[in-house]
Parts: structure tokens; C-alpha cells; sequence
């Protein structure tokens, strides 16, 4: 294969996934790490790729970018089944309890899961059992879950950011606070080996870093394009997590570090 065609190939997966890998793209390719590096410069040269460390991302994706709600939806729709399916078989049938749910595609994918099995086994039992109690700052899941019969829906207030639909603000900060939900299911923009969870707004930062501290059980849903990712502001480390749930393998660097950590791996 030609230098000019492999790098072609290489730009279209950096657009499909949002970033590869060093080692990923020599062992597709079967070419050498140095040959992949410098495949890499010469794409950069061009404005189609940003280099990071251990690979590239696309050249449009700086630690501010954020996409709206609705632009993101669209976008890995199967992997983000079968995260929010991971995920939803982590909350007990018929059983009382709590669980907070952040805003998110993802997460918003297992909303919809959660109230159709909850309608399904309120069918199945004929007669209501012991609620479950469902907490989110988040407006689209609010709205999913707001007439499930079998749930019970707390809404954390704050100003509502257009982008996201998601509350924040001090206010919304206080009130997560002041719970401790069983298991916190967290979205996220990137996760990385040394610089741990982020997100481009610092007041969502503010909001999912409260979720983090309050919930007994934390538990990340973010599909392989989030993998290796820093974006701007922190909310949380690898040892604050008690199970990543994604669709791929992670890196080895990311791998070692989540090890390290005693997180909890789950590919869906």
C-alpha cells in the first residue's frame, strides 16, 4: 500500500472514530511505529489530524469542542445500546433502592431501558411493588422517566445549559450534596490514563465531580471514542471509579492505569 493511501485510510478512521492509536494503526497496517508517527506528521502538515500523546485525534476536536445533545445522539447509536444494556442489568429487578443518572446520550439510552423493563415487570406482577428511586439533574431523562409507574423521579434543580440540557450551578452542586444515591451512572467527555475524567464546561464539571463524592457506587458509561480523551476541566480520577462500562478494549496505557486503580472493566 502506498504512503499517500494508507494515510488516507488513516484520516477516514480518525473521522469515524474521533481518535486511533499509534499501536492500533501499526498493527492494522502492519507497518512499524515510527512509520505510523510519521504518517501522522505528514496528515497534521495537512490540517486533517491533531497529534496527541500515544496517537491522534481530529483536527477539530480541542479540549472545548461540544457537540449539542442532539448532534451527539445521532452518533454510535449501537455501541451506546449495548453500554446502556450493560448498564441497566447493574440496577436489581424489583428491588427498592436509589440510582442516579447523569445527563448524556448514554445515559439517556439506559433511561429509556430502565422505564420499558420497569413497565414490563410492573405488567408482568399486576400490582406495584417498592419504587425505585431515580435521581438526574438532566432534562431529557426527567422526561423518560417522569410517568414510569414503579419510579419514583427527583429532579436536582439549577439553570439549564441550552447544549447539554443538564442543570447546573451552585444549586444543582448542593443538592447532589446532600444525597447519596447506591450507584451513580456518569457520562463523560474523555477519560485518560493520568488526567482521569473531564468535560469542556466547568460547571458540569462541577455537577458530575458532586455526583462522583455522593454516590456509594460509581459507574462510567463512555463509549471508545471517549477513551485516551482530555478535555478541558477535571471532575474525577481513575481511583473515584468503580466500573467502566464501553464498547472496545482500551489502550494498554489506559488498561494499566484503570488496573492500577481497581476499576472494574466491562466491554459491551
Amino acid at each position: 500500500m502506498f504512503a499517500e493511501e494508507r494515510q488516507q485510510k488513516i484520516a477516514e478512521l480518525v473521522a469515524g472514530s474521533g481518535r486511533v492509536s499509534v499501536t492500533l494503526l501499526a498493527e492494522r497496517f502492519r507497518i512499524t511505529t515510527e512509520t505510523v508517527r510519521r504518517d501522522l506528521a505528514a496528515l497534521e502538515n495537512v490540517g486533517t489530524v491533531r497529534r496527541v500523546h500515544g496517537g491522534a485525534v481530529a483536527a477539530d476536536r480541542f479540549s472545548t469542542t461540544e457537540e449539542s445533545v442532539t448532534e451527539r445522539a445521532i452518533r454510535r447509536p449501537d455501541q451506546k445500546s449495548r453500554i446502556a444494556e450493560a448498564a441497566l442489568a447493574l440496577i436489581p429487578r424489583n428491588s427498592p433502592g436509589s440510582v442516579l443518572i447523569d445527563g448524556g446520550t448514554t445515559t439517556e439510552v439506559l433511561a429509556d431501558m430502565l422505564a420499558r423493563r420497569t413497565v414490563v415487570e410492573l405488567s408482568e406482577s399486576g400490582a406495584a411493588g417498592t419504587e425505585l428511586v431515580a435521581i438526574t439533574h438532566a432534562v431529557p431523562i426527567a422526561g423518560k422517566l417522569s410517568s414510569v409507574p414503579g419510579i419514583a423521579l427527583h429532579i436536582l434543580g439549577g439553570r439549564v445549559r441550552g447544549i447539554t440540557q443538564v442543570a447546573v450551578g451552585q444549586a444543582t452542586v448542593d443538592a447532589a450534596a446532600r444525597i447519596r444515591p447506591d450507584i451513580a451512572f456518569v457520562g463523560t467527555n474523555g477519560i485518560h490514563p493520568t488526567f482521569g475524567l473531564s468535560t469542556p464546561d466547568p460547571e458540569e464539571a462541577a455537577v458530575k465531580a458532586a455526583f462522583v463524592h455522593s454516590a456509594r457506587r460509581i459507574v462510567v458509561l463512555a463509549d471508545s471514542s471517549k477513551l485516551d480523551a482530555e478535555t478541558l476541566v477535571q471532575f474525577a480520577s481513575l481511583k473515584d471509579l468503580d466500573t467502566l462500562i464501553t464498547d472496545s478494549e482500551p489502550s494498554p496505557e489506559l488498561a494499566a492505569a484503570l488496573e492500577e486503580a481497581d476499576v472494574d472493566v466491562v466491554i459491551a
